[in-house]
């Protein structure tokens, strides 16, 4: 019965450091967790927040109905963990999960949310493999003064995820026996990063390329031996990255020093670092890792997530090439916003005439399937008001005022241009609002309701007993 209770315990504590940690790597996230201690004993589930509601078909054909994820111990000393395809058959739209087998829990999965925006899963599932560890030994351990700890941990993992993602991937590319070392890399790109030149912010990129590796770098210019940049000296590695600014050229670093500045493609096991004046990415053979911007490391891919817009233009009388078209649009609209830091409002009206918003109008309105007006179009969109586009693609006015009657759902924190359009599109049913913060929320509006609102995660508290299974998934 003690161990009962402390297993209680120790899962609300990890459970609840997961989800704040991956919270902030990612945006508000629920986690959830299927586990059995003995591997022939009854299998219980801990998800206080519905994640898995909804999947209770696929998870009663893989845990109910089969018994195959059940293994005989011993298992590999220390941990084993769950290979993707030990879980292959447990793929559950929208959800990422990692699991593993030791001597004190026999088997566990853990479930959190795989958001549209992610760069990469591959960190998440490090965060998970952490959770898998430390319930483990906690629960082996059953020491009370350590659980706490346990969900500290979990907090403030995203340097530690990423840097072990980075080195397992490497690992399987046969770079085990390595000489760059990826804590310092990661802490120079931050710290570079936030270092201004002459109040310009930085462009371009840095490869870390393995030492021995060096010979296959295109070099332009070699520095001598003694007369390498420190990484660690950021103010200097941010004055040369000047050196590269748009352009194909890079600096390559050995991890230590910035060997030179390169053109070419690096080997794959390189890691670029690149600036983009405002944010960064890391990339590794080719496929981003994570983003970069403010002093942290993040899992966001900065792209605006567009999803409820597409799904919007099929109930629209738009042909499926036009609805293709008005997507591409809008995304380099909201794109460009979001890359100028300023924000912008567009005005999808599919009405029949066209409705008469207050503001500048044109002559001759802008076909924005053709290039020039669209770069046009992306300007205009600074100026104060909002871009008036109709059914046809055409950009009909900027700098629109739009103004409507209070509606329920305002949000005085959004500021003036969110409530506007919410009101506007209260007001008008053939119109589709589209609102893009200075610091990058995007919202889509219709008939006063945020499409894109998403609800507020309740604070976890208390230790419930979690149920079995079987019982959960009948009811």
């Amino acid at each position: 019965m003690r161990g009962e209770r402390f297993a209680n315990i120790c899962l609300f504590h990890i459970l609840d450091g997961l989800r704040d940690g991956l919270g902030h790597f990612s945006r508000p996230t629920r986690a959830a967790m299927i586990y059995a201690f003995k591997h022939d004993g009854p299998l219980h589930i801990y998800d206080p927040m519905d994640l898995l509601r909804g999947h209770e078909p696929k998870l009663q054909d893989f845990f109910i109905y089969s018994q195959a994820w059940r293994k005989e111990p011993p298992y590999a000393e220390g941990m084993e963990f769950l290979t993707l395809t030990e879980l292959k058959e447990l793929q559950l739209s929208g959800i990422v999960a990692h699991g593993g087998r030791s001597d004190s829990v026999a088997f566990q999965v853990w479930f959190t949310e795989e958001h549209q925006d992610m760069c990469s899963l591959g960190p998440i599932r490090m965060w998970l493999e952490y959770a898998i560890r430390l319930f483990a030994q906690n629960y082996e351990t059953q020491n009370v003064m350590s659980i706490d700890t346990a969900g500290y941990v979990l907090q403030q993992c995203a340097v530690h995820a990423i840097r072990d993602y980075l080195v397992e991937e490497r690992s399987s590319m046969g770079k085990l026996d390595t000489r760059l070392r990826v804590y310092p890399l990661l802490d120079a790109v931050l710290g570079i990063s936030k270092t201004m030149e002459e109040g310009a912010a930085h462009v371009g990129e840095i490869a870390f390329v393995e030492p021995s590796e060096l010979y296959n770098m295109n070099f332009l210019a070699l520095f001598p031996d003694l007369e390498r940049p420190l990484l660690a000296n950021h103010k200097h590695v941010r004055k040369m990255l000047q050196s590269v600014e748009n352009s194909e050229r890079k600096l390559v670093s050995d991890g230590q020093t910035i060997v030179g500045i390169a053109t070419g493609s690096a080997p794959d096991s390189a890691i670029i670092a690149e600036f983009r004046a405002t944010h960064g990415f890391l990339w590794l053979n080719n496929r981003m890792v994570c983003s970069f911007a403010d002093g942290t490391f993040a899992a966001s891919n900065r792209q605006a997530n567009l999803v409820e817009l597409e799904l919007k233009l099929v109930e629209t009388r738009l042909s499926l090439s036009e609805q293709h078209t008005l997507m591409q649009i809008v995304a380099r609209l909201v794109a460009s916003a979001a890359e100028r830091r300023h924000g912008a409002a567009f005005v999808l009206d599919f009405s029949d005439d066209g409705l008469e918003i207050p503001g500048q109008h044109l002559v001759h309105r802008l076909d924005l399937r053709q290039e020039r007006f669209l770069q046009l179009a992306r300007s205009l969109s600074k100026v104060d008001g909002a871009l008036h586009i109709g059914r046809d693609l055409k950009l009909s006015g900027f700098g629109c005022l739009l103004d409507g009657l209070s509606v329920p759902g305002e949000n005085r924190a959004r500021g003036a241009r969110y409530n506007s359009a919410l009101r506007f599109s209260a007001a008008h049913d053939d119109v589709i609002v589209v609102a893009v913060s200075s610091d990058r929320p995007v919202s889509i509006l219709q008939n006063g309701v945020e499409l894109t609102a998403a609800c507020q995660l309740v604070h976890l508290s208390g230790c419930p007993t979690p149920p079995a299974l079987a019982e959960w998934i009948h009811g």
